[in-house]
C-alpha cells in the first residue's frame, strides 16, 4: 500500500533571517508547494550582549503571524519550527519560545550545532550524487561543516562564525577597512585551524544558505537572483574567492545596487564571504569545484518530519 503523504510545514528561524517551506511528503518524494523568506535579523547584538532584543523578537513574531495565514491556507497538517544559533546563545530564550507558540501553535525547536549540521546535509545532498560530501552551511551566527555520504554523517561541527556575528565583531566600517578585513580573516583562520586538521581530503563539496548562493550569483554575474540557474552550479572555486573578495571590498550601498542582492543580505554578506574564502583555502579538498545547492537546513527540516 503506498504510504499516505503528508503536508508540512518546516520553519528555519536563523540569525539573520527566518525561513517557511510547505511540502507534501511521503512515498520517499518531497513535492515543494512554498518557500517564502524574511529577513528579521532575530541576532541583533546577541553575540555582545547573550539577549534576543525587543525588536529583533517583535520582527520575527510578525514574520511567524504571516507564515500562520500561509500555514492555514495550505492546509497544513504538521509544523516543525526550529531555532538555530541566535536563540542558542540567548538568555531570554524561553520567553521568545512562549511567543511563538502562541503565534503558531508550536514550540520552538532549538537546534544543537550538530543537529543543524545533520538537517543541512540531508537537505543539501538528497538530490546530489551518492559520493563523500563536505557541505558548508554559512550562516549569520554559526557555521557548519559536515562530511559524508548518502544520509550517513561521517564527521560534522558548528563554529561560531557567522556573517552577521563577525559584521558586528569586526566590521564595523562601510566599507570594511584593511585593518578590520584582516583582523576578521585571522580570526577565521584560527577558529578553523584545529577543524582542518581533523579532516581527509574530500572530493566532493558543496555551499549551501544565503552566503554561499548570494557569492554564486556574484561569479555568475547574474542580471537578477535566479534559483534555477544558482542550483547545483558548478564554481570554479578560484572564481569563487575572486567573488568573495570583490564583495567584501565593496560599500553596503554598492552591493544593494547589484541585481541579485537581497536588501537584508547586503550588509553583512561581506564577512559571510570572508568566510566561505578562508574555507576554500583551508579545507583539505580534492577538488577545484564549488557545487551550490539551494536545498539547505529547511529541506532537511522537511525531511526529518516525513
Amino acid at each position: 500500500m503506498p504510504e499516505q503523504r503528508a503536508r508540512v510545514a518546516a520553519i528555519d528561524c536563523g540569525t539573520n533571517s527566518i525561513r517557511l517551506l510547505i511540502s507534501d511528503i511521503g512515498d520517499g518524494r518531497k513535492t515543494d508547494l512554498l518557500r517564502e523568506m524574511r529577513v528579521v535579523r532575530l541576532g541583533q547584538d546577541v553575540d555582545r550582549t547573550g539577549h534576543l532584543a525587543e525588536d529583533a523578537v517583535q520582527r520575527t513574531l510578525q514574520a511567524s503571524r504571516e507564515y500562520a495565514e500561509l500555514i492555514a491556507m495550505f492546509g497544513v497538517t504538521d509544523i516543525r519550527f526550529c531555532a538555530t544559533s541566535a536563540v542558542r546563545d540567548a538568555d531570554n530564550a524561553e520567553a521568545f519560545g512562549d511567543a511563538v507558540e502562541g503565534v503558531l501553535g508550536v514550540r520552538p525547536e532549538v537546534l544543537a550545532g550538530d543537529d543543524e549540521a545533520r538537517a543541512s546535509f540531508l537537505g543539501a545532498t538528497r538530490d546530489l550524487d551518492d559520493v563523500r560530501t563536505l557541505v558548508v552551511d554559512i550562516g549569520g551566527g554559526s557555521t557548519e561543516i559536515v562530511v559524508g555520504t548518502g544520509d550517513r554523517i561521517e564527521w560534522s561541527v558548528s563554529l561560531d562564525i557567522g556573517s552577521v556575528r563577525l559584521t558586528e565583531r569586526f566590521l564595523p566600517s562601510d566599507p570594511a577597512s584593511v585593518s578590520e578585513v584582516a583582523a576578521c580573516m585571522e580570526h577565521v583562520d584560527a577558529v578553523l585551524a584545529p577543524v582542518v586538521a581533523q579532516l581527509d581530503p574530500v572530493g566532493s563539496f558543496v555551499g549551501v544558505a544565503g552566503t554561499v548562493t548570494t557569492v554564486a550569483a556574484h561569479s555568475l554575474a547574474l542580471p537578477s537572483y535566479d534559483s534555477d540557474v544558482i542550483h547545483r552550479a558548478r564554481l570554479d572555486l578560484g572564481d569563487v574567492s575572486a567573488a568573495c573578495l570583490s564583495l567584501v571590498q565593496m560599500s553596503v550601498a554598492d552591493r544593494r545596487m547589484l541585481p541579485f542582492m537581497h536588501p537584508g543580505r547586503a550588509d553583512v554578506i561581506g564577512a559571510g564571504s570572508l568566510i566561505l574564502d578562508r574555507l576554500v583555502a583551508q579545507l583539505p579538498l580534492d577538488t577545484d569545484t564549488l557545487v551550490v545547492s539551494e536545498h539547505d537546513i529547511l529541506d532537511g527540516i522537511a525531511w526529518d518530519m516525513a
